[in-house]
């Protein structure tokens, strides 16, 4: 493991024991931080959370980790051992709503499915019997007699 990914993961346990434990902003609501990426220098760090709820907990979180942006930088500072304190960026991420989406939709369609079969299996009879209906076969020898 790189010492970037090692950082990046520091980053994102101690970001979120902060969040839990010490950050008090009312705004901030049920919030998971999903993962961190962190610059080759180190100097850099994006965060990335997502957020129980609709758009506008997304908003009113975003906000709150904007106004603590100072305080969460300093605590990380102070947990994690770097020449540098990392600045930060908190950014939304929204792959679990889109991974739910996913599987609403695909509910839909194995709900859709047993109508498709049982349609299928009422035009099957009637499919069935055209394809079952065989004329005689013509021989291509004939019968001679001399």
């Amino acid at each position: 493991m790189a010492r970037r990914d090692k950082v990046a993961e520091a980053i994102r346990e101690e970001a979120s024991l902060i969040l839990h434990d010490k950050l008090k902003d009312p705004r901030v609501g049920f919030v998971t931080i999903t993962g961190v990426d962190v610059a080759d220098d180190l100097r850099n760090a994006t965060i990335f959370y997502s957020v129980l709820g609709n758009e506008e907990d997304y908003a009113k979180t975003q906000e709150a980790l904007d106004s603590a942006l100072g305080f969460i930088r300093k605590m990380i500072s102070e947990r994690i051992n770097l020449k540098f304190a990392p600045e930060i960026i908190f950014k939304q991420d929204q792959s679990i709503e889109y991974s739910v989406r996913i599987q609403e939709v695909l509910e839909e369609v194995k709900q859709l499915e047993p109508a498709k079969e049982s349609e299928q299996s009422e035009e099957a009879p009637e499919e069935e019997r055209k394809e079952k209906k065989v004329e005689p076969k013509k021989s291509s020898r004939t019968n001679k007699k001399k």
